[in-house]
């Protein structure tokens, strides 16, 4: 009896926990434990299921979105929801899901978004093209990339520290090992012939090692900054080394 008895009343306070996050408004859930660098208008419905006409994060900047609460997951101890959204000139889906800890992790990524949202982040100013995510697995941590399986496209990439001009198209596929993120990059119809390396370490390092050559659409202008790349081996290729922190 007693043992039955317990079991109700968890029962019931399960109920009772899950109708108050049904009914607990987005608007008041905003307001109270939202960080300094979400700003969100226009919002509509609970913690359980809503939207919000705008909401920008860090610079990143997204339309219309909605979420709606995948209530199992919180037996495996983190509030997950589905969510959909429009930024500008693209698509958003994922599974996002926040950890007690303070992780976030996004399953079944899905995204189309201009490559400007993300120069305030990269600190590049006037940073243009159009990039295409499908990651079956992000983590971050305190802005740091734990785990990455996926792939990113980018198209008609301008950088203005490297000229006007595109420089075409390049890919990098991701994916993680215990010492950190590696991603390999290469080129799908660039204005120069490039492969190469990424690796993110956990100390929030990078490195990016490369072979880059000159093609026959390769603009006037980044041939000649290629000019201060080491020598050329015996197969044209130039080697491009960057390395920082972040």
């Amino acid at each position: 009896m007693i043992s039955s008895k317990r079991g109700l009343i968890t029962l019931g306070v399960l109920v009772l926990t899950l109708g108050l996050l049904a009914l607990f408004p987005a608007r008041v859930a905003y307001n109270w434990f939202a960080p300094p660098q979400i700003s969100i208008s226009g919002i509509h419905g609970s913690v359980w299921a809503g939207s919000v006409a705008e909401i920008s994060v860090s610079g990143l900047y997204v339309r219309n979105l909605s979420w709606r609460i995948q209530p199992l997951k919180l037996l495996t101890g983190k509030l997950s929801y589905r969510i959909v959204g429009t930024p500008p000139a693209g698509i958003l889906e994922s599974d996002i899901s926040v950890g007690f800890g303070g992780s976030i992790t996004l399953r079944s990524l899905t995204a189309a978004l201009p490559l400007a949202m993300f120069a305030e982040s990269f600190n590049i100013r006037g940073l243009e093209g159009d990039t295409s995510l499908q990651f079956s697995h992000l983590e971050l941590r305190d802005g740091l990339l734990l785990v990455a399986h996926g792939t990113l496209q980018v198209a008609n990439l301008i950088v203005p520290l490297i000229g006007r001009d595109s420089l075409g198209g390049y890919k990098a596929e991701f994916f993680s090992q215990d010492n950190g993120i590696t991603a390999s990059i290469e080129e799908t119809d660039g204005v120069v012939d490039l492969a190469g390396s990424l690796q993110i370490n956990s100390d929030r390092t990078f490195a990016f090692i490369g072979q880059v050559v000159a093609k026959p659409e390769t603009p006037a202008s980044l041939l000649q900054q290629m000019r201060f790349l080491p020598p050329a081996n015996d197969r044209g290729q130039h080697e491009l080394r960057l390395e920082g922190a972040f």
